[in-house]
């Protein structure tokens, strides 16, 4: 058979395409470029700027495609670059930052997933005559005697990403690979030293690709110095307590960095884009009982008209809490905690579990 890899130059889908390759199937390799072919200096560029200005961080870089390169030929596969910077900016960076200037707090890890991996990289796969694409994601999918798709969390729970992937469709899983999702880290890390790759030791990375700074808020003003403003910071009761330089600035359940003075420990409840306020209160101010969700794929293919018993997983680190979901409209969900949660943050990922499988998911209103 015929598959595509999505080499990103890392030790997971080096694996992946090394361990299909083994099992004899007809293996290309494909990367995404997603910024320019000369790096330069500044760090974290805001979109708009020009290529030649964007710089790197540590994931998806240059190097990383070198590395994908290497590991290409090392295995003797055909290795394509795509060139994907203009669709990356649209559909993941200007989204981040639309987010932010919004009040809500983004996940581009997810839209690059849905928008590009399995989305671009699909079609490119059919353009390439290939049955299926594969990448080196910790999850796994099945299929049922009715012919039915189901998307489990990787078998390593340390590394699972299934959260990541509830924006798959029944007709994308059909298609969709994750060779390593049955493994551990060290068992990857293993295969990868066995077949002698030289990413087999190269760290995972852990920041947000495009700002290798981790200065999110500098880069949403670098990308949008018209639509940031300051505003002030008050108490639940409305009392002005201090000024921000931009809500873009806050996430829900963050108590550093409010420069507030106050004898019990402070954090953001709310955040109110339209009118520049933040607000602040006690801890036992963020716990929730329910949320809603929009855009909601129902990652199953079944959507619950009636409450279904789940288990609610509201950020990537974050347990799974028991609860109730059910379909509402206008591709909503409406879901009940069965305990309050801390920190239910406007534009992160609900996605629902029954035991292993991802049922569905989408994002938090």
């Amino acid at each position: 058979m015929r598959i595509v890899v999505a080499m990103s130059g890392g030790v997971d889908s080096s694996v992946a395409a090394a361990l299909l390759a083994e099992q004899g199937h007809d293996v290309i390799g494909v990367s995404m470029q997603l910024y320019p072919s000369t790096p330069s200096g500044r760090s974290g560029q805001a979109p708009g700027a020009p290529m030649s200005d964007r710089a790197y961080g540590t994931c998806c870089t240059l190097d990383d495609l070198h590395d994908a390169r290497r590991v290409a030929h090392a295995l003797r596969i055909p290795h394509y670059i795509l060139n994907f910077e203009s669709r990356f900016d649209d559909a993941v960076v200007s989204d981040f930052v639309r987010e932010y200037v919004s009040g809500r707090t983004p996940i581009p890890c997810a839209h690059c997933n849905s928008d590009l991996k399995f989305s671009a990289l699909l079609e490119r796969a059919t353009g390439l005559g290939a049955g299926a694409l594969a990448t080196g994601h910790y999850a796994r999918i099945t299929r049922d005697e009715a012919g039915g798709y189901h998307l489990l969390r990787g078998l390593d729970h340390g590394k699972d990403q299934s959260y990541f992937l509830f924006t798959l469709t029944q007709e994308q899983m059909a298609r969709a690979m994750f060779p390593v999702g049955h493994l551990d880290k060290d068992t990857v890390r293993t295969h990868a030293r066995r077949l002698g790759l030289r990413v087999a030791d190269k760290a995972d990375s852990q920041e947000i690709c495009f700002v290798p700074d981790g200065d999110y808020a500098a880069f949403v003003e670098r990308a949008a110095p018209e639509l940031t403003r300051p505003g002030a910071i008050v108490s639940e009761g409305g009392r002005v307590l201090g000024t921000h330089g931009g809500v873009h600035r806050f996430t829900i359940g963050q108590r550093k960095g409010l420069r507030l003075s106050s004898s019990d420990p402070l954090y953001v409840t709310h955040i109110d884009a339209a009118t520049a306020r933040v607000t602040v209160g006690p801890k036992e101010s963020l716990g929730r009982v329910s949320l809603t969700a929009s855009d909601v794929n129902w990652t199953s293919g079944v959507a619950p008209v009636e409450w279904r018993n789940i288990a609610a997983q509201i950020r990537h680190r974050h347990t799974a809490a028991s609860a109730r979901v059910r379909a509402a409209d206008d591709g909503r969900a409406d879901l009940a905690f069965d305990e309050p949660q801390t920190a239910v943050t406007p534009g992160q990922a609900v996605v629902f579990y029954a035991g292993e499988e991802v049922i569905g998911g989408g994002w938090i209103e």
